[in-house]
């Protein structure tokens, strides 16, 4: 039997700032037991954070007990199996949400927010409503209110232009699960997006990733979105045109997670 070998100080000094998989040490030619089955478990999770059952009612209800008045929207995948094979059906209203959001009383809005599941319902589950609770008071400061909500299923980032050209938004924001990592199963994200349309690329969306128990806390993220939006509305650009300039404290720690394009 091999005796593992430990990690140098320099790379355990560096794994105190990091949930990535560094330092792990070796025993013989292969890692330590405790490594493998720590990455076994986060795997596990992080695929149970792509199949997790997307809570639509607790958000709804959320978001109805923060003054707003979601209301509940699908894409063209009819179910998770194929909103992970076709991600374009994840991009485009069904028709009964298309002939919902356009009967809806109410003229153009000023912002409008999607909460969509993404790859990580999860996140959303977990995240989105405490999100939503920062940032309304900093929108507030900036006499932003949000004008109309829904919660989506079965969602890509792009279906927010979708939902935010047929409500008239003249700014979308997606709140949505991101890709779950190894060290972070329960990533939310926020993708602003100005004057929203179909076919606009990522070029176009400012995003606010990384928002989770040991990443970007709720108020931080509320600063950051709270910002991009009034400077978004005010010089009527996101994306590569708007660079965040919040001046919001940078995470201590260090995260890994991709975000869901």
């Amino acid at each position: 039997m091999k005796t593992p070998v430990p990690p140098s100080r320099s790379l355990r000094d560096l794994r105190e700032l990091t949930p990535a998989r560094v330092g792990l040490g070796r025993a013989g030619a292969s890692m330590p037991t405790k490594a493998l089955l720590e990455f076994t478990l986060d795997h596990a999770r992080a695929r149970d954070a792509v199949h997790a059952v997307f809570d639509v009612f607790s958000l709804i209800s959320g978001l109805g007990g923060l003054g707003l008045r979601p209301v509940q929207v699908s894409s063209q995948a009819r179910d998770r199996k194929e909103y992970l094979r076709r991600p374009d059906l994840g991009r485009m209203l069904d028709p009964p949400s298309k002939h919902l959001l356009a009967n809806r009383d109410g003229g153009p809005c000023q912002l409008a927010i999607v909460v969509g599941d993404g790859l990580s319902p999860s996140a959303v589950n977990a995240h989105a409503v405490e999100l939503v609770r920062s940032l309304i008071p900093r929108l507030a400061a900036d006499g932003i209110e949000i004008d109309r909500a829904a919660v989506a299923s079965g969602t890509r980032v792009a279906l927010g232009d979708e939902i935010g050209a047929i409500v008239g938004a003249r700014m979308m924001v997606m709140l949505i699960g991101e890709r779950p990592g190894l060290s972070a199963p329960d990533s939310l994200g926020a993708y602003l997006t100005f004057a929203p349309k179909p076919g606009l690329t990522d070029a176009e969306r400012n995003c606010v990733s990384n928002i989770h128990g040991s990443g970007l806390g709720y108020d931080e993220a509320a600063v950051r979105i709270a910002w991009l939006i009034r400077e978004g509305l005010a010089r009527k650009v996101t994306g590569v045109a708007l660079k965040d300039e919040s001046g919001g404290q940078t995470s201590r720690r260090i995260t890994t997670n991709l975000s869901d394009c």
